[in-house]
């Protein structure tokens, strides 16, 4: 089996490309991927699509992606009131923004890591949402077609993994993560712990190491929002 564990995060990004398509893990302030992040801001790689629930707080998250202007399209459910410089690329038109019902998000990414085309759903019909999607009466309520969202990469954050690469989360830390490991072509994952193969017992695995390509410890990297 391929070696997943990566000495630094700057190993673990290095070959990321302009242009790529990444989702970031993170809810409210837990499990977001703070090491990766900064790491690829230090790379310098642009023209990101970002997938990710919020946008960044204060300093925090993916403010510093903004801050350098590396972000040019996201697609997100809860910007976020402290996104400071999203917002600030955003009224200058420097990045684009498709706004996501938080529920949809989590489905359209989850029709990805199952192969689906997309589904029907209730929500957002008749809405700036449901604008130019496929719409179709069922069970008698109108529904509008949703696509799958699918990426290059997933920046993760977990708890502890193991040397192949299964993972466990710290309680709220989970949120997004465990969806978008499984939704991307290669899944990016810093970690507080590494254990041996077999240290997990297969009970507490949230995400099997078959959706895991890199793995990197790094620890203490968290901001209060």
């Amino acid at each position: 089996m391929k070696q997943k564990i990566y000495p630094t995060p700057d190993d673990a990004v290095s070959d990321i490309p302009d242009g790529a398509r990444i989702m970031f893990g993170g809810f409210g302030g837990a499990g977001f991927p703070n090491n990766l992040i900064q790491a690829l801001a230090r790379r310098g790689t642009k023209n990101i699509t970002a997938i990710s629930n919020n946008c960044g707080t204060r300093e925090g998250e993916l403010s510093l992606m903004f801050k350098s202007n590396l972000i040019r399209h996201v697609i997100a459910s809860f910007p976020g009131p402290h996104s400071n410089y999203f917002q600030e690329r955003l009224a200058a038109g420097e990045v684009t923004l498709e706004l996501v019902p938080q529920g949809i998000l989590c489905e359209r990414m989850r029709a990805a890591a199952a192969g689906l085309l997309g589904f029907y759903t209730t929500v957002g019909v008749g809405t700036e949402v449901g604008a130019g999607k496929e719409e179709r009466v069922l069970d008698g309520q109108r529904c509008i077609l949703e696509s799958p969202i699918h990426a290059d990469y997933a920046f993760i954050k977990a708890e502890k993994a193991d040397e192949l690469g299964n993972l466990t989360y710290r309680l709220a830390a989970r949120n997004f993560n465990p969806i978008m490991a499984m939704a991307a072509k290669i899944s990016i994952v810093e970690v507080e712990e590494i254990v041996a193969a077999g240290a997990i017992d297969p009970e507490n695995v949230v995400t099997p190491a078959i959706f895991v390509h890199r793995i990197v410890q790094a620890k203490g990297l968290r901001y209060a929002g």
